[in-house]
């Protein structure tokens, strides 16, 4: 039985999916769960297919499974989408924050409960002038 890629890829679908975004849903199909979690196909360039590794170390272990992974995709979607595949480390995310951290917050300024914008300065002053 022909796999849906392949099939997708032979169809004249005048545009309605382009071989970029076939080629982007097929990464996870071709690679499986583990490693579409860690990395993720962005685009198609020239027959390229631009990876991005969560960190270097996991851009170099995909540079080394390249041949397996070429091989996986063009057995998914056939031989004449991607020809390469080129791997880059992503934009870097923020860490997860602890729960202590985000309750964490500036200490809060007497001045701030003074409505007026004019007396808050003015207060601001005199506790400087004072503290001096």
């Amino acid at each position: 039985m022909e796999r849906a890629g392949i099939s997708l890829a032979k169809l004249k679908l005048s545009g309605a999916v382009t071989p970029d975004q076939l080629a982007c849903a097929a990464w996870p199909a071709a690679v499986g769960k583990r490693i579409a979690s860690h990395a993720t196909a962005k685009s198609l360039v020239r027959g390229s297919l631009i990876v991005e590794a969560e960190d270097a170390v996991w851009q170099k272990q995909l540079f080394y499974l390249r041949h397996q992974i070429l091989a996986q995709l063009q057995k998914v979607l056939g031989n004449s989408i991607i020809t390469d595949v080129e791997f880059r480390i992503g934009a870097l995310r923020r860490p997860p924050q602890t729960a202590q951290a985000l309750r964490e917050t500036k200490p809060v300024d007497d001045a701030d409960a003074i409505p007026d914008r004019g007396m808050q300065i003015v207060y601001k002053q005199a506790r400087k002038k004072a503290t001096a």
